[in-house]
C-alpha cells in the first residue's frame, strides 16, 4: 500500500526522492520502495527519514496493528 502521506510530505519539503535518499544514506531506489510500502523502515531509518521530512518517526508502524488484526478483531477467544 501506496504511503502517499509520505510522497506529500517530501513534495512539501521540496525535496526529491534522490535529496531524502541521500540525506538518510540509502539508495533512491530503496526510498522510492518505501515511499511506495513495498519496504519498511527499520526504526533507526525511520527516525532518520522524520527528522528530514519533519515529520513524527513513528507514522510509519502507526497502522501495521490494524493490517495483523483488521476491523479491530483481537485473537482472544470470546468463548
Amino acid at each position: 500500500m501506496p504511503r502517499e502521506w509520505l510522497a506529500q510530505l517530501r513534495v512539501q519539503a521540496e525535496k526529491t526522492h534522490e535529496d531524502v535518499a541521500s540525506a538518510v544514506d540509502v539508495s533512491r531506489q530503496y526510498y522510492g520502495m518505501i515511499e511506495s510500502g513495498i519496504r519498511n523502515p527499520s526504526v533507526e531509518l525511520a527516525k532518520k527519514i522524520g527528522a528530514v521530512l519533519n515529520f513524527e518517526w513513528t507514522l510509519f508502524f502507526a497502522d501495521q496493528g490494524n493490517e495483523m488484526f483488521p476491523d479491530n478483531q483481537s485473537t482472544k477467544d470470546t468463548a
